[in-house]
């Protein structure tokens, strides 16, 4: 690669970026049952970090499994086997994954992962997959794989896939992390939630428009989620990512967000953040 951005190797750490839905609206549902959603995808300076490993025998494995889910299962190894299947390669890799972000919180952990296996292995394979064929391979993982691998922070369609990019002004946020894990497919399960916000067009969003039709649902089966948004509406608006269970707020400046964490009671987690432009490995793919 040229010009002044890292050089990315075997030896170099890759990171998986957290993301937060500035906006979430359920704008209907397929016939197959998915439902169609818009929303604005920010990415976070925080997130979780991989190493990968070459192996000459050709096979995926997974260092660092996680606590009850079987290593063939996990998404980082199922990226790593599609990404092998759709360009013929016979390379194989050990991958190990140093955790940061909660399972079950809407920041995108599992899905920023997998991404993050197929930007980096892409590269490290030198198997020059166009961005578009890593979008439609993450796709098969999940409805947020593409979005980190699209790599810019946008406004996305669809069942998720259906992405254009936003710019965003410089901010910062306080991301809290209430001690449940929710289960996306319970909440989109839920027969309260609400399907039928309006759609707008890309053009006519704005930063601080909308809110998540899912939190309400959310709050409802998790009280945590609502005692920790009740906290940070004390601050600034606050409002839930994904499906839960982490919420959020935003702020201009560091200071402002610094001084907001340290009010944090000492039995709650949470962290600050600076929102990103882009994803820090979009120069992997073209």
């Amino acid at each position: 690669m040229s010009g002044a951005g890292p050089i990315w190797d075997w030896h170099s750490t890759y990171p998986a970026p957290a993301k937060l839905n500035l906006f979430l609206h359920v704008v209907g549902r397929r016939a197959d049952g998915y439902h169609l959603l818009q929303t604005v995808f920010r990415f976070l300076g925080h997130g979780d970090r991989l190493r990968f490993s070459p192996r000459a025998d050709g096979a995926i494995r997974l260092a660092t499994p996680l606590p009850g889910v079987p290593a063939d299962g996990d998404l980082t190894v199922r990226a790593a086997r599609l990404l092998q299947a759709a360009s013929a390669c016979r390379s194989g890799v050990e991958i190990s994954i140093e955790k940061k972000l909660p399972f079950g919180g809407g920041l995108g952990g599992g899905s920023s992962d997998a991404a993050t296996v197929l930007l980096a292995l892409n590269h490290l394979w030198q198997l020059r997959l166009p961005r578009q064929r890593l979008q439609e391979i993450g796709l098969e993982l999940g409805a947020d794989v593409p979005i980190f691998v699209f790599g810019r922070n946008a406004f996305a369609e669809g069942v998720g896939e259906s992405l254009r990019a936003v710019d965003l002004p410089a901010s910062w946020y306080v991301v809290l992390e209430p001690p449940v894990q929710v289960a996306t497919a319970a909440i989109f399960g839920a027969p309260e939630l609400k399907r039928h916000s309006l759609p707008i067009a890309a053009e006519a969003w704005s930063p601080g428009f909308g809110g998540n039709d899912l939190q309400a649902v959310a709050c409802a089966r998790f009280p945590v989620i609502a005692e920790h948004l009740a906290w940070l509406s004390s601050y600034a608006r606050p409002r839930m990512s994904g499906s839960g269970a982490c919420v959020f707020a935003e702020f201009s400046s560091r200071e402002q967000a610094q001084s907001v964490l340290r009010q944090l009671p000492p039995t709650a987690r949470g962290w600050l953040a600076a929102g990103l432009q882009e994803h820090p490995l979009r120069a992997l793919a073209n």
